[in-house]
C-alpha cells in the first residue's frame, strides 16, 4: 500500500486530498494542530490513517516530524499547511506575521527538502506544493506578506522541479496555485473573497489531474488560468494596480 502524507489535513484542501488520495487506496500519514479533527478524518475513510500532530510554526516540530518519517517510504506528499492575512502592511500585526512567513515559507521549505531528500533516496515519488496564484502575481498590496511568502513557493518550486528534469529523476514536484477556494482560509485572514470562490473538491481534483498528467504548475479553474495566462503579457504596474483594488475589496 502506498503512503500519503499531508500537512494542513484538518480542514479545507488539506482535508479533501485526505478524503480524495484515501479513495485512491492510500495510507494516510496527516498532520495539524486540531487533533480531534484528524481523529475524525481517521474515523471518516477506510484505509490506516496514523496522526502526527505538529504546530509548524515551530521549527523544532517540523524537524521533529522529519525524524517521525525516518523509516517511513513517502509515495506522494502534499505540502499543503498556510494561512493568510490581510490589511495594509503599515497596520497589519507583525507576530502574525512572522508566523505565517514561518508556516508558509521555513516550514514549507524544511518538509519539501526532507522528504524530497528521502523520495530521491527511494528514486520516486511525487511532492505538491500549496502555493496561490498569488504566487505567480509581481505582489498584492493589502496582502503584501501573504503574496511574497507565496512568490517565495512558486520560485523554489520551479527551480527544484527543473534540477529533478536535469536529473533524470524519477522524482516529480508539481505547485498547486488556485484563486479563492471557499474554505475556513478567508475566516483566518480575515477577508471576504472579491471573486467567487471554487469548492475545495474542484481544487483538489484539478491537482490530482495536473499531477497525474506530470504538470509542474496546476492552475485550478478555466477563468483564473485564462486570467494568470493574461497577467504575463500586462504591464507590471497594471497588474499591480488591479490585483490591489481587488485586495482591497476583501477588506469589507
Amino acid at each position: 500500500m502506498k503512503t500519503a502524507l499531508i500537512t494542513g489535513a484538518t480542514s479545507g484542501i488539506g482535508l479533501e486530498f485526505a478524503h480524495r488520495l484515501a479513495e485512491r487506496g492510500y495510507r494516510l500519514i496527516v498532520t495539524g494542530r486540531r487533533t480531534d479533527r484528524l481523529e475524525q478524518l481517521k474515523n471518516d475513510v477506510n484505509v490506516p490513517v496514523e496522526i502526527l500532530p505538529a504546530d509548524l510554526s515551530k521549527k523544532k516540530a517540523c524537524l521533529a516530524l522529519l525524524d517521525k518519517l525516518n523509516d517511513e517510504r513517502i509515495d506522494v506528499f502534499i505540502n499543503n499547511a498556510g494561512f493568510g492575512l490581510a490589511g495594509s502592511f503599515v497596520e497589519t500585526d507583525l507576530d502574525r506575521e512572522v508566523s505565517m512567513i514561518k508556516v508558509n515559507d521555513v516550514a514549507m521549505h524544511i518538509l519539501f527538502k526532507g522528504i524530497l531528500q528521502k523520495m530521491v533516496g527511494q528514486n520516486s515519488g511525487h511532492i505538491l506544493n500549496v502555493a496561490s496564484s498569488a504566487g505567480l502575481l509581481p505582489g498584492g498590496a493589502y496582502m503584501a506578506t501573504y503574496y511574497a511568502s507565496k512568490a517565495y513557493v512558486t520560485s523554489l518550486t520551479r527551480a527544484v522541479a527543473l534540477e529533478l528534469k536535469e536529473a533524470h529523476s524519477n522524482v516529480k514536484v508539481s505547485l498547486l496555485c488556485p484563486g479563492p477556494v471557499d474554505t475556513e482560509f478567508n475566516q483566518n485572514a480575515d477577508v471576504v473573497f472579491a471573486l467567487k470562490g471554487i469548492s475545495p473538491q474542484k481544487c483538489v481534483s484539478a491537482a490530482l489531474n495536473g499531477m497525474d498528467k506530470g504538470r509542474t504548475i496546476i492552475v485550478p479553474g478555466r477563468i483564473m488560468a485564462l486570467g494568470m495566462a493574461l497577467q504575463r503579457i500586462i504591464p507590471i504596474p497594471i497588474v499591480m494596480k488591479l490585483t490591489a483594488r481587488q485586495q482591497k475589496k476583501k477588506l469589507g
